[in-house]
């Protein structure tokens, strides 16, 4: 029999779940609602019943499978299968998570961080091509990342290796971070950053720009918007797009340093831009690495977009044995 595995990446507005054969092939795929009332105490028994509904409608039962792999928002403790800090999802507290699913669902359960499971999903079947050495930096409404080293994930001592997102690369007068920090590579390279600094610029600039005027104009401004502007020529949405390049291209410099991967992979939604985006931190990275790390380690934009999650939480569930 060809086992197959479960995929789960859980975020806080929808649970994405698949089906894939043990090569990481996508067979059957859906989604549910993620529900966070009663400090989401519900998120768990939604997606084991949903697990279990979809396997009888396909008439499958867990002899067909290896287990389920999971990612989470929080920080996870992947030995136990526990969960805290994830707030967006109402888990203050540590939640029983592994064990919980294990109950509803009856089959195997392994958990890692969703930022982790995106790297490994990017590593096994995306632009990573299966390299020992992968380094994934996700680029949302904030900004993760997965460290693959000498093929295993990294995790740290408390879970919170691969916190791409809070390298500091304004050491002065930087924007305030959620994490308590100033000037954390997240407050200027997600989504949400970009248009912060983008705003600041349009202070200082003086010239034609239609990014200026639909910022004076107080219209939505997107980190898409940048770019889309950008790609057209217009100078304040030019100079934003260089400046967070630099800093970007700056943080990923201290990961080529000190870890050398084949490969350092950009994904998240602001990796929608591709080589407006890739082209100029790479031209940035190639100043600020060393020689042998500017020749063996590249920089290239994930290919499998909202699927590396569940892509990767499938290999959790992989055999180990295999």
């Amino acid at each position: 029999m060809n086992k197959k595995l479960i995929g789960v990446d859980l975020g806080g507005t929808t649970a994405k779940l698949a089906i894939l054969t043990k090569d990481g092939d996508i067979q059957e795929k859906w989604t549910i609602d993620t529900n966070i009332e009663d400090k989401g105490s519900h998120i768990v028994k939604d997606i084991g019943d949903s697990i279990n509904q979809k396997l009888t409608d396909l008439q499958l039962d867990n002899d067909n499978f290896y287990g389920i792999g999971m990612g989470t928002p929080g920080t996870v403790n992947y030995e136990t299968g526990t969960v805290k800090g994830a707030y967006n999802l109402g888990w203050a507290e540590e939640q029983n998570i592994s064990e919980d699913l294990e109950k509803i669902t009856g089959l195997t359960i392994r958990l890692d961080n969703d930022a982790n499971v995106a790297a490994l999903g990017e590593r096994w079947k995306g632009a990573g091509e299966g390299g020992a050495n992968v380094v994934f930096v996700t680029l949302g409404t904030g900004v993760g990342g997965g460290i693959f080293a000498e093929g295993k994930i990294l995790h740290g001592v408390r879970g919170a290796a691969g916190e791409i997102g809070h390298v500091t690369v304004v050491p002065e007068n930087g924007y305030d971070c959620t994490c308590g920090k100033k000037g954390c590579l997240e407050t200027v390279a997600s989504a949400t950053g970009i248009v912060r600094v983008a705003k600041d610029f349009a202070k200082e600039f003086n010239g034609e720009s239609k990014l200026k005027k639909a910022i004076e104009n107080q219209e939505n401004i997107t980190s898409k918007l940048i770019f889309e502007l950008g790609a057209e020529g217009d100078e304040l949405a030019t100079e934003t797009i260089d400046k967070i390049s630099f800093y970007l291209a700056l943080a990923l410099s201290h990961i080529g340093n000190m870890l050398n991967p084949e490969k350092i992979i950009i994904g998240g939604g602001v990796s929608a831009a591709g080589d407006q985006l890739l082209t100029p931190v790479k031209n940035y990275f190639e100043t600020m690495v060393f020689p042998a790390v500017k020749e063996s380690t590249k920089l290239s934009i994930a290919t499998k977009g909202n699927d590396a999650g569940i892509i990767g939480a499938a290999w959790l569930a992989l055999p180990t044995e295999d």
